[in-house]
């Protein structure tokens, strides 16, 4: 047997195997598909949830209503709950992929029909990021071709197990997927218990170090690295720690801060509920305040 036909029997193969566990998610406008990963759950993008309840396309057209079981908006993955009746929950492949290794991405787009593509590991560890701005690191980037509506859809191998979840486009010709490691396979636990994720947050809008600097700059102050503070939302942490517009953070748990990421590090280390100290320059006067994260 040839190269292409051993990759046309695992399409055909694949779409009607696997394919089953794949559904379509929503309707309209922000379609997208998802995977039954156990009795009653689907997986899918926290992208293509905009409400608590959603329909739910299965690939032999059957419709559900599914309700969020939990979600992580940073981490662009939710979980839904819905009647899955008797379809089959897709199988968690036990290794990680390998640039070079052939792929396969299926999809069901709003519920418009099963599609699987074929493609190869282009990339491994990538990182982008997810709908609020937080860094996805990990990812698998790959070449199988994918519809507008299949992000939350599965890659898989040739046996159909499990490889990702697609999630994001890199331009033309290239995607990233979510790995489906031991720690996505924890998350998805923990969401299907109803464990949304909500990280430890300040309630501050930053600019970038590079910004902070231009602006202290403009106003005569000297060059300081950090993150400026553009806004405090009312009964914040960071509001009751006296935090303030302008206000420029340079140091968060100790370690020095020159972006974004590093802040939110800093807190996901910390956790929620845990105290925090942070280094604050206001004008040219320097202080620590320490703050309790919710």
């Amino acid at each position: 047997m040839s190269v292409l036909e051993e990759i046309e029997q695992a399409i055909k193969s694949l779409r009607g195997g696997p394919g089953a566990s794949v559904v379509g998610v929503g309707q309209q406008w922000g379609v997208g598909s998802g995977v039954v990963v156990a009795k009653g759950h689907v997986l899918t993008n926290a992208h293509n949830v905009r409400h608590e309840a959603v329909e739910v396309t299965f690939a032999d057209g059957r419709t559900a209503e599914g309700r969020v079981a939990g979600i992580d908006v940073d981490g662009d993955i939710a979980v839904l709950s819905v009647e899955t009746a008797d379809v089959p929950a897709v199988a968690w492949a036990g290794a990680h992929p390998e640039i070079g290794d052939a792929v396969f991405a299926i999809s069901n787009p709003g519920g418009r029909g099963v599609r699987v593509s074929f493609g190869f590991v282009s990339g491994t560890e990538r990182r982008f990021r997810g709908p609020r701005g937080r860094q996805i690191t990990g990812s698998i980037e790959h070449t199988a071709p994918l519809l507008p509506g299949s992000s939350g859809g599965p890659v898989v191998d040739k046996n159909g197990a499990l490889l990702g979840i697609n999630t994001n486009r890199l331009g033309e010709g290239f995607y990233l997927s979510i790995p489906a490691d031991e720690t996505l396979r924890g998350r998805v636990d923990a969401l299907s218990r109803g464990e949304s994720a909500e990280p430890p947050r300040l309630g501050i809008g930053i600019a970038p170090a590079h910004v902070a600097k231009g602006l202290r700059r403009a106003v005569g102050l000297p060059d300081t690295d950090g993150l400026l503070v553009r806004f405090v939302e009312d009964g914040s942490p960071a509001e009751g720690a006296g935090i303030a517009e302008g206000d420029l953070i340079t140091e968060a748990g100790g370690r020095n801060l020159t972006s974004a990421d590093e802040l939110h590090d800093a807190l996901t280390k910390a956790g929620r509920g845990a105290s925090i100290e942070l280094k604050v320059v206001r004008g040219t006067s320097e202080r620590v305040v320490a703050i309790s994260l919710n």
